[in-house]
């Protein structure tokens, strides 16, 4: 599995609202890498970002993300690549409304699964992961903000994906708790899993050593 490819961009040139954000992107990302994306506000991070999840068509350049090639991609195909795809946002984005056993079902049905009992293990095994098998009845509002990205790391494994995209997953939380949140993305990165976090968190990167790369200027670098 080692130095497998499991991201490649090849002169990508990324436009947000027909403005070019980033431009001659190149870049190729391995399997099982932890992969920091840093950059100041509106430097094409989430852009980016949104690119690998096939939210922004890719115009130039070609793009490859779990065997997908996201130039040709058609939108039935969108569902399967997003599989593969583990998405944590900075603002968590729980349903408020339901328990954090109804979050997790509603991801799992959303995405095709149909066994009860199928999906009952799989919500107990991911909120183990993340040591919250406690919460699985509570509300989102009942939690803290590090248990409540906790839960969102656990949604994002639900289907067992091979990337891990975190945008600022530790953006609203203490120091404290986003250590707590860095060692379960490693914990997952180990565990052959690719995670791409984009932060503007420096002592976090020295922390927990990762490759880095940059979009300044309008590039990766």
């Amino acid at each position: 599995m080692e130095n497998q490819s499991i991201i490649e961009l090849t002169s990508l040139s990324v436009f947000q609202k027909n403005k070019l954000v980033l431009t001659d992107v190149n870049l190729n990302i391995s399997v099982g890498e932890f992969i920091y994306m840093i950059g100041k506000t509106g430097s094409g991070k989430s852009s980016l970002m949104q690119v690998l999840y096939g939210d922004l068509p890719v115009e130039q350049g070609e793009v490859t993300v779990c065997g997908y090639n996201l130039k040709t991609i058609k939108s039935k195909q969108l569902p399967h690549l997003r599989r593969k795809l583990g998405i944590v946002f900075q603002d968590f984005q729980l349903l408020e409304d339901r328990t954090i056993r109804k979050n997790m079902e509603f991801v799992l049905k959303a995405t095709g699964w149909k066994d009860k009992k199928t999906i009952d293990e799989r919500i107990l095994k991911v909120l183990d992961e993340v040591e919250l098998i406690d919460k699985l009845n509570s509300m989102p509002h009942q939690l803290s903000g590090g248990e409540q990205q906790r839960i969102a790391i656990a949604r994002a494994m639900l289907n067992e994906p091979d990337v891990i995209l975190a945008d600022e997953p530790t953006g609203n939380l203490d120091p404290e708790t986003s250590n707590g949140i860095m060692k379960i993305l490693f914990r997952i990165s180990e565990l052959g899993k690719t995670v791409i976090m984009a932060t503007h968190n420096y002592n976090l990167i020295n922390k927990f050593p990762g490759r880095v790369i940059k979009c300044e200027e309008g590039t990766v670098s």
